[in-house]
């Protein structure tokens, strides 16, 4: 049978389990070397179109052709395989059963025990198998596989960044191992020390070279892609949550101005009830406190000393003027000898002058004539009429 895609396509199809079919295609496939690339090519393709079980022949029939090709010292298949074989391990292994998975590991194991590929490409598909495991775990643990815990939490908002997220983990997943074989096969062929093999063999491990940059390309590439998807995301929900700062931002400015007006308010009302506001009376602004400070109550009026009697003195006012009055006449009249009529006259101004100083000083005085050794006791003062007599007559002599 020609070489052809489809008879590659066809031979892989047809393979099982047993391992008659595994010989025989694997043989097929080793006589055709010169197209080892497209072959291993086909192959990948295979396996990830495959189930569970079918791949895991199609990793019977690699270990097959590699460990015939590395006996004989061929290196043709081992080359091709290098590059695809840790992502091929790893998607055999993922979602397998657990007696596949053990199959798988046993054959990686087989492959380092007898250096079919070198050291660097068996450490990559330990980590993929390694990594498989650890998320395995916890995805039993209830964790879950979202980079945000369990599916039950994550909130509404973030539900759209969950499957940008997880998309940028596979890559990465897939992008580091790559990555890590497109630089070793780099700096092993064309790196400062290393060693130009022969020619033919030196062009097959730069045609290997060649896809695991392209590859190595491709799956940063992938990576990138999906990154921007997740910064788009990220920068859709920075932008809505921008604007939501926003809007609650003007919210708390809002209610701060009120709390303080209502912080006013319910001062100026404790003030004025203070002030005297009646409880029954509605408060108004303006009929209770004003803001300005409360007036304190007028002082009570202190009752003065009584002052004296208004008649009283005008009475003492009467007084000074009849005793000045009272003084001058007398100085006159005593220049002059006295007569009757004067002495009647004089009898009348003292007695007159007794009264006025006894309604002042408010006593019962009697002030003696000058001129009499007696006191005027008036004409009718009660004494009896013979001693009124008897005493006008003494006074006449």
């Amino acid at each position: 049978m020609a070489y052809t895609d489809d008879a590659v396509l066809s031979k892989l199809s047809a393979l099982s389990e047993t391992s008659d079919s595994i010989v025989s295609v694997g043989q097929w496939i080793m006589f055709h070397r010169r197209h080892a690339d497209r072959t291993v090519q086909l192959w990948f393709q295979r396996l990830k179109d495959s189930t569970s079980h079918k791949r895991l022949n199609l990793i019977y029939l690699a270990n097959e052709v590699a460990q015939q090709t590395k006996a004989r010292r061929r290196e043709d298949f081992v080359v091709a395989f290098s590059p695809i074989m840790a992502e091929a391990v790893a998607t055999a292994y993922k979602g397998a059963t657990t007696e596949i998975q053990q199959r798988i590991q046993r054959v990686v194991d087989v492959w380092r025990d007898r250096n079919i590929f070198e050291e660097p490409i068996l450490e990559a598909m330990y980590t993929r198998i390694q990594e498989i495991n650890q998320a395995r775990s916890t995805a039993k643990s209830g964790l879950g596989s979202s980079i945000f815990g369990s599916s039950t939490s994550i909130p509404a908002e973030l539900v759209p960044l969950t499957a940008p997220q997880q998309n940028v983990t596979k890559q990465l997943l897939g992008m580091k191992n790559t990555v890590a074989t497109a630089d070793q096969e780099y700096d092993k062929l064309l790196g400062p020390g290393s060693t130009a093999p022969s020619a033919p063999v030196y062009a097959a491990r730069l045609s290997g070279l060649l896809k695991n940059l392209a590859q190595a390309e491709g799956a940063v590439d992938q990576c990138v892609k999906a990154r921007r998807e997740l910064v788009a995301a990220l920068q859709k929900a920075l932008d809505t949550n921008r604007s939501a700062l926003i809007a609650e931002e003007d919210q708390l400015e809002t209610f701060v101005r009120r709390r303080m007006e209502v912080e006013s308010k319910k001062t100026e009302v404790e003030q004025a009830i203070m002030a005297g506001l009646p409880d029954d009376e509605p408060y108004m602004s303006g009929n209770g406190f004003s803001g300005a400070s409360v007036p304190e109550p007028d002082r009570p009026e202190v009752e003065e000393l009584t002052p004296p009697p208004a008649d009283l003195a005008e009475q003492q006012d009467s007084f000074n003027h009849a005793e000045q009055d009272s003084s001058a006449d007398v100085a006159q009249e005593a220049a002059l000898p006295p007569t009757a009529k004067d002495t009647d006259t004089h009898t009348d101004i003292t007695t007159a002058y007794n009264s006025i100083l006894t309604a002042v000083n408010g006593s019962k005085k009697r002030k003696l004539d000058s001129g009499s050794d007696f006191p005027d006791l008036g004409e009718d003062d009660g004494i009896d009429s013979d001693v009124a007599e008897m005493l006008r007559r003494d006074s006449g002599s």
